[in-house]
């Protein structure tokens, strides 16, 4: 779910051609759950090999990886741990929305409403341990580094972007700034459209940048407030957030009492949740490392095309081309002769 500051955030339209250079911190997990969602076929059936492995999440991965380096834009993708139990909850009722969302796409499957498949099918996703084992072996062979994160993934890739090891986090939810990123950019990606979940409908997107200073002094918060307006409305450890309170009742009032406890004491319908401390400490102290290395390597081609296109039946081809594309401009970029000297540079 996320926390959903989308109203109250100001977000900078930024072009890709802005971002060459720098280095991104990926919550991988977001990212593909967005690549299952929207590599699909006409009916809502996801990509498959020739096993019915799916293979939406690596296409998705590989050619959005590939644009990016061809554009200069170094990506590290950073993996969930185990989850705070606090989000125990929040995992449930996903959970439930993709039982309910696999009903409704089996039913209009064998009813011949394709297009109310294809709607139904986008909540259907799901990462299973071998899918996610496809992808640590795409990124091994592409060269990319990963980390993964003791808890959340998202929070890692902040910490990641708090200490300048990386120059941004990257996510479509706004918990990186909870969790302390110092920039958060959404929409990194080549194409200048998204599909809408659920809908047959398309929107023009840009790449957007959120600077954490700027949104707080805007407004007029500290970061401890922040967590506590991101609990007002809801976040994944406590989805329900305050009956009746969304972001900009949420941003009022914490500006006028500055913490929960104060505006429980001024409204008694605002009940503080017994792990209002444990939720605070999951924000504003993760659960990170700093056990990890930014390496970059050139990509292992032939293992590469091994894999996707002997095991996973990819097109040749295209996957050539692409890691090619990449490694062309890469080289043009930094003068140097090798993928490893211009992610070193």
């Amino acid at each position: 779910m996320g926390v959903d500051l989308g109203d109250i955030v100001t977000r900078t339209k930024s072009s890709l051609d802005e971002f060459s250079g720098k280095t991104f911190a990926v919550d991988a997990y977001n990212a593909l759950y967005q690549f299952l969602a929207i590599i699909r076929g006409p009916t809502g059936e996801p990509l498959m090999d020739r096993q019915s492995r799916v293979t939406s999440h690596l296409s998705g991965l590989l050619y959005r990886t590939t644009n990016l380096a061809e554009g200069g834009i170094r990506l590290v993708y950073v993996f969930d741990g185990k989850p705070p139990s606090l989000k125990d909850t929040e995992i449930k009722r996903r959970q439930v929305i993709k039982v309910e969302a696999t009903t409704r796409y089996e039913s209009a499957l064998s009813t011949g409403k394709f297009e109310e498949a294809k709607r139904y099918a986008q909540a259907t996703s799901s990462l299973k341990d071998l899918m996610i084992d496809d992808v640590h072996k795409l990124l091994q062979y592409l060269g990319v580094p990963i980390v993964q994160a003791p808890s959340e993934g998202e929070a890692q890739a902040a910490y990641m972007a708090a200490r300048g090891d990386v120059w941004a986090a990257v996510s479509q939810d706004y918990d990186s700034l909870l969790f302390g990123a110092r920039r958060l950019v959404r929409n990194l990606a080549i194409s200048g459209k998204r599909k809408l979940p659920m809908r047959e409908a398309y929107v023009q997107v840009e790449p957007e940048l959120v600077d954490l200073a700027s949104t707080l002094q805007a407004l007029q918060l500290s970061r401890e407030q922040l967590v506590d307006l991101g609990i007002l409305i809801g976040t994944d450890f406590n989805p329900d957030g305050f009956k009746g309170i969304g972001p900009k009742t949420a941003l009022k009032l914490v500006r006028e009492y500055g913490r929960i406890e104060k505006i429980a004491q001024s409204n008694k319908e605002v009940v503080p949740p017994p792990e209002l401390d444990r939720i605070r400490e999951i924000f504003l102290k993760p659960a990170v490392t700093s056990n990890y290395a930014l390496e970059w390597r050139e990509s292992d081609v032939e293992s590469l095309v091994r894999f996707l296109c002997g095991e996973r039946d990819f097109n040749e081809e295209r996957v050539r081309t692409a890691v090619e594309r990449a490694r062309t401009a890469m080289v043009k970029e930094s003068g140097k002769k090798t993928l490893e000297s211009f992610f070193g540079s």
